[in-house]
């Protein structure tokens, strides 16, 4: 089942999908997970960027625009061609696209390491193949593009520690890869979750996200959202 699918069904439909996708997964829910123990060098600069695929775009979008010390969000597309890079067209699985979240952060307030454990600890089940929650398909994996090989190395060694700590019952899924090249969704997914709130299937899967990251991460919430500007191909 895809969001196409939620068109139409009641609310409460919904909330009891939501349990029955929830216990599925086999996974406890959002909760806080270890720091990486990986030390990270000392910010050089104010200005970073670093690509997270999750599952839909709209809900790991919503959790990093209320992450403080992150300055712009942008939702969209990476791991394919650029003549692909359209909602419908990935949207068909085929397009090697993942929908993936481009986060501008102030290392100086946020490291990549804490962007990292919100992520892990709240956005997503990082042991999901190709899905998440209700979402079946490829362009719903979950991917850390990196974007230097310092993110790449503390990336796959924040994946290996949590493996083997077993903080989850299976395996970590979600892959390290080099940035391929982000594209932007259109316009409309832009902040989806901030201008629908009453949406379904923000309602059902992504308002529970926030929710956790307020709760488990009192120091890194901030409550008005960083929300894409209209130059930025947003809303």
């Amino acid at each position: 089942m895809t969001r196409s699918g939620f068109f139409g069904i009641s609310l409460v439909a919904l909330a009891t999908l939501g349990v029955a996708c929830h216990t599925a997964m086999g996974e406890p829910g959002p909760r806080v997970l270890p720091a990486p123990v990986l030390a990270e060098p000392a910010p050089a600069t104010h200005h970073a960027s670093a690509v997270f695929a999750g599952g839909c775009f709209w809900g790991v979008q919503s959790v990093f625009e209320h992450i403080r010390g992150v300055t712009a969000t942008r939702a969209g597309f990476d791991g394919g061609a650029r003549d692909t890079a359209d909602y419908e067209t990935v949207s068909s699985g085929d397009t090697g696209h993942a929908e993936s979240v481009e986060v501008d952060f102030d290392p100086t307030q946020v490291s990549y390491g804490t962007l990292m454990r919100i992520f892990f600890s709240v956005a997503l089940d990082p042991t999901q193949v190709n899905r998440q929650f209700p979402d079946d398909g490829t362009q719903y994996r979950s991917v850390l593009y990196t974007r230097s090989t310092e993110q790449a190395r503390q990336a796959h060694d924040y994946i290996a520690q949590l493996d083997a700590a077993h903080v989850f019952t299976r395996p970590i899924a979600t892959q390290v890869m080099s940035d391929r090249g982000f594209y932007p969704a259109e316009a409309d997914h832009q902040n989806f979750a901030a201008r629908y709130p009453d949406h379904p299937y923000i309602a059902t899967y992504d308002a529970p996200r926030i929710e956790a990251l307020h709760a488990l991460f009192a120091s890194s919430w901030r409550a008005q959202p960083v929300l894409t500007l209209a130059d930025d191909g947003g809303s």
